[in-house]
């Protein structure tokens, strides 16, 4: 998870606790109150209802209970001292009914005063909330009249406010989750640029440098990331002029050294001293070679080449045909072998000639005369098989370090021990890799991999 995301889902999480501890609360108050206010509006309705009634003409009490029912949604009734229908809001009843036997009016007449209760409704079928309240003339009780309210209206009206309360509560999650997201992207953005930044310099662009932006901290990390990638660069680059300067240093005394061994050997006649000056002058090859190896070793993990999509199996038949008169010499064969066409992949094309001609210039000089080398091209890798004498499995990795021969490299032809790293770090500047294996029948099977072009 990016930390945007982690930085969001801890807001969002943060809010929503936020809200619901204030929301709970609330709500309950709210249900609680509109609980109380319809309550107490039945009872104020139903005691005005009764004060008007006890001076009101029976011929108008229906019209009275009409109007209430139409303001509480509700219905109401008017019934006498003993109990019986006189007026009915919805116009079911019968005058002169018989309603004794409600326990709210039961209650009134018997002079309990006020009654509000919740009870079932035989009659209806559901729970309903019945206010009963007396009414008095000259001091007697001549009559009730009852307000009943469907229970599930009263709850409407709580769920009402309820689904209010939480839509406004989702309406400030939402707008919390947006100033958050602004938030979060403000400052995943000066690490996201630190990121990209760091992979351009990984890649070999150490002149890449990170926006110095964001908090305070963040600022102080893009500044010393900018002071740790100069420092780098000038290590780098005195280390390479070093090695620069120490290679062509290095090639004018070997120079002259080949020279006066040369004429040692064109002036003496002893052939001791004859065999021992030829061994001299191949050290002094090995030596020369082995500066110019290390000059292209310092360089090889320097992007300097242009990148470029690269034909796998061009490139080994390129190979084949540069080493085909050296082969020839070791009565060997270099062949070019392609395989299922793929995608191209992503390198420089001179350095693939380069880790190409390593491998193919070793399968020469450990093997047989007369052996088979095969290139052979497939998706991001070639493949590089010979019939030497391969290379044993725990030296596998020991080969690639650098000036380490192996035993079969110690027994061959002397050599440099630097051909292999060079391979190696050639293709990892790429994002690739060299390897040695056994082959299926003998010999050594090495195989080169580069990242597909695009990928």
């Amino acid at each position: 998870m990016s930390l945007r995301a982690r930085l969001l889902a801890a807001l969002s999480y943060v809010l929503f606790l936020a809200i619901l501890a204030l929301l709970v609360p609330l709500v309950v108050s709210v249900r609680d109150r509109v609980d109380a206010e319809v309550r107490s509006e039945s009872l104020n309705a139903a005691e005005i209802l009764a004060a008007t009634a006890s001076d009101a003409a029976p011929s108008g009490l229906p019209a009275l209970t009409r109007r209430a029912a139409a303001r509480l949604r509700g219905r109401v009734i008017v019934v006498d001292a003993a109990g019986r229908l006189v007026a009915d809001s919805a116009g079911s009843g019968t005058r002169g009914d018989d309603y004794r036997t409600r326990p709210e009016i039961a209650a009134t007449l018997r002079g309990e005063g006020p009654v509000q209760e919740e009870r079932p409704s035989e009659t209806l079928g559901r729970r309903i909330l019945a206010t009963a309240v007396p009414i008095v003339r000259e001091g007697r009780r001549t009559g009730a009249v009852r307000v009943t309210q469907s229970v599930d209206a009263v709850h409407s009206a709580v769920n009402r406010a309820t689904i209010g309360l939480a839509l406004i509560g989702g309406v400030v999650l939402l707008l919390g989750l947006g100033a958050g997201a602004l938030i979060a992207g403000q400052v995943a953005r000066p690490l996201r640029r630190l990121d990209e930044v760091a992979g351009r310099v990984a890649g070999g662009d150490l002149a890449a440098r990170a926006p110095v932006e964001g908090s305070a901290e963040q600022q102080r990390l893009a500044r010393t990331f900018n002071e740790m990638t100069e420092r780098l660069g000038r290590l780098l680059e005195g280390q390479r002029e070093f090695v620069a300067d120490a290679s062509h240093q290095l090639r004018t005394p070997l120079a002259g050294m080949r020279l006066r061994i040369e004429e040692a050997q064109a002036t003496t006649t002893d052939p001791d001293a004859r065999e021992e000056l030829t061994g001299a002058l191949e050290e002094v090859d090995r030596l020369s070679a082995m500066v110019s190896e290390l000059l292209l070793l310092s360089q090889s993990g320097e992007a300097d080449a242009p990148a470029e999509p690269l034909d796998l199996a061009a490139a080994a038949r390129r190979a084949a045909d540069r080493w085909a008169g050296a082969a020839a010499a070791h009565q060997a064969t270099v062949e070019a072998r392609d395989g299922i066409p793929g995608p191209r992949a992503h390198g420089a094309r001179a350095d693939l000639d380069r880790i190409l001609d390593v491998l193919v210039e070793n399968a020469l000089a450990y093997g047989p005369d007369g052996q088979q080398i095969v290139l052979a091209a497939g998706r991001g890798t070639i493949e590089v098989l010979d019939q030497g004498p391969g290379v044993p499995p725990d030296e596998a990795e020991a080969v690639f370090e650098r000036f380490h021969r192996g035993r079969s490299g110690r027994q061959g032809p002397p050599g440099t021990g630097l051909g292999l790293p060079i391979a190696r770090e050639l293709s990892r500047r790429w994002g690739g890799d060299v390897r040695i294996e056994g082959g299926e029948h003998g010999g050594a099977r090495a195989v080169v991999t580069l990242p597909l072009a695009g990928s």
